[in-house]
Formats: C-alpha cells, sequence, structure tokens
C-alpha cells in the first residue's frame, strides 16, 4: 500500500472514535487506514470493495473493514449508512481479540438474511452508542469503548464458533486451543525477552514442531509473526514518550536490532517508527478526515 492512499483518521468528539451518519460519502477511492470501520446499512443497494472484493448491502447488513484494509466505496445511496471508525487498541491490546483476529479478519460482511441474530444483536448495541455519541455526558467515551468491546465480542464469539464448526467439533479442537490460549498468555508476558519458539514449546509441554503446526493452523500466522506483532504494540506505546529514542524503543520493546525492528513496524503498521512518531505528534484538525 503507498502512503498516498492512506487515510488519517480524527476524533472530533469521542477520544478513538467517530460516528458518521449524516455526512457519509457516496464514494470514496481505494484507501486505508490503522482505524477498524464497521458500516450499518439503513438502506438496501450501498456497493463497497475489500481486498479487491465487492460487497452488496442490504437493509441491517453490517461490513466490517479491518485495520490496514484497503477498501472503497463504489457507490451508496446519500443517508443509507452509518460508519463506526475506532482505534485499533481494543484489537491489539486484548490478547483474547489479539489471538481470534485471524479468525474475526475473514468476516467481513454480516447479514441480516443470513445470520439475523448476530446482526440484530449488533444493530442493538450501535444504536446504543448512537445515543451515548450524541449525548456527550459524562463517561460518554467509556460508555461508547464498552459498547465497541460489546460489538467485537460477539464478532469473536462467532468466528471462534465458526472455526470450531470447520474442525467437526472435535474435541481435539477444545484441547489444541486452550493450549494457543496458555501459549498466548505466556508469549504476552515475556514477549520483551529474547523469547523462542522452544521456550514456548516447553512452557506448554509440546514438542517444538507440534508446537509451531498448532499455533500456525490456529493463528494463522506463524510464531515469529506474532511475537513481532506484539512487539510492535509495545513499541507504538514506547513511541509516546518523546525521552526515548527509537533504538531505545526497538530494544525495550524486544527486538534484537533496528534493522528487524524498522521492517516489522513498517509491514504491520504501513509506515516507518519515525512517521509514525510525528503523525501522532500532530494535533488533529477539527473535523473530518484526510488523505495524503
Amino acid at each position: 500500500m503507498k502512503n498516498k492512499s492512506r487515510e488519517i483518521i480524527q476524533y472530533p468528539s469521542v477520544q478513538g472514535i467517530a460516528l458518521t451518519e449524516e455526512e457519509s460519502p457516496v464514494e470514496f477511492p481505494d484507501h486505508w487506514h490503522n482505524a477498524a470501520e464497521f458500516t450499518l446499512a439503513l438502506k438496501s443497494g450501498g456497493k463497497y470493495m475489500i481486498n479487491g472484493k465487492s460487497y452488496t448491502l442490504s437493509k441491517g447488513d453490517l461490513l466490517l473493514v479491518w485495520p490496514r484494509e484497503l477498501h472503497s466505496v463504489i457507490h451508496v445511496p446519500k443517508g443509507s449508512s452509518l460508519i463506526i471508525q475506532f482505534s485499533s487498541d481494543p484489537l491489539e491490546h486484548n490478547l483474547d481479540l489479539l489471538s481470534a483476529s485471524k479468525y474475526m479478519n475473514d468476516i467481513h460482511h454480516i447479514s441480516m438474511k443470513n445470520e439475523p441474530a448476530l446482526a440484530k444483536n449488533i444493530h442493538d448495541i450501535i444504536s446504543e452508542m448512537r445515543k451515548y455519541y450524541s449525548e456527550k455526558k459524562y463517561f460518554t467515551e467509556t460508555k461508547c469503548k464498552l459498547c465497541i468491546n460489546k460489538i467485537l465480542l460477539l464478532i469473536g464469539e462467532h468466528a471462534i464458533n465458526e472455526w470450531q464448526i470447520q474442525m467437526s467439533g472435535a474435541p481435539a479442537s477444545t484441547v489444541v486451543w486452550s493450549h494457543i490460549q496458555t501459549a498466548c498468555d505466556y508469549i504476552a508476558e515475556h514477549s520483551t525477552d529474547n523469547l523462542t519458539q522452544n521456550e514456548v514449546a516447553a512452557h506448554i509441554g509440546l514438542s517444538p514442531y507440534y508446537f509451531s503446526k498448532i499455533f500456525k493452523e490456529c493463528m494463522r500466522i506463524s510464531f515469529p509473526e506474532y511475537l513481532s506483532k506484539l512487539r510492535v504494540r509495545t513499541a507504538i506505546g514506547l513511541l509516546s514518550y518523546e525521552n526515548l529514542s527509537i533504538t531505545e524503543c526497538a530494544f525495550q520493546s524486544g527486538f534484537q536490532s533496528t534493522t528487524a525492528f524498522n521492517k516489522a513496524f513498517r509491514e504491520i503498521t504501513g509506515c516507518s517508527p519515525r512517521d509514525y512518531r510525528k503523525l501522532h505528534r500532530l494535533t488533529p484538525a477539527p473535523a473530518g478526515s484526510q488523505l495524503y
């Protein structure tokens, strides 16, 4: 992805969350951003593209765009959609969601016709959040973020249930998932150390080969990639401290070289650590967003 298609999301009312209804664009070219973007179809006929695949929504459907996915609005009737954009923090700072993210990220369309209970539950939470967002009372941010977490929990549970069905409900799937959750907890606790795959495998009592196999099957990502993702997450937090150099952020996050750090950071966030620090040092514009 090129920087020219990157959108910088602004959060004018609630930190980390933007809700747009009246000003939803009827068309928007290919772009990406670090935020997640969920669209609720208020009318039928909206057409979208995510990662090269087109989606046409019916009333009540939901479109899910996950952080850093290339997407566009092909054409949407005016006033036919409600868009929620929110920071990737809840996805990247919650181990349950991080562990399930590879399954959740496969879900882009929730159909009111095919998945009525799920769509209705999410619709109700969005209605609740829309009320909080417009009221702008005490604890608005907390209430809105609780709603986001409720929605993510529903999608996460749905994604894992689908995975278990695909595994034919085999009893082994529960045992395997338990191993993976234990491993993820251990990795998170020791991600800033010089952690190895063999060490994690030994901790949960599996051979390195078998652990590597089930980890990649369940997480849809290799152990080194997952570890890099956690370390980049840590580095993002450290970059907010201006007194720390980028090299210090790299090593305190667990990376063993600045070369590996810069490569992983760019692959995961779409920009260099230096550019990320500059972007997040900027004061947001009063409203709207911009491409550059």
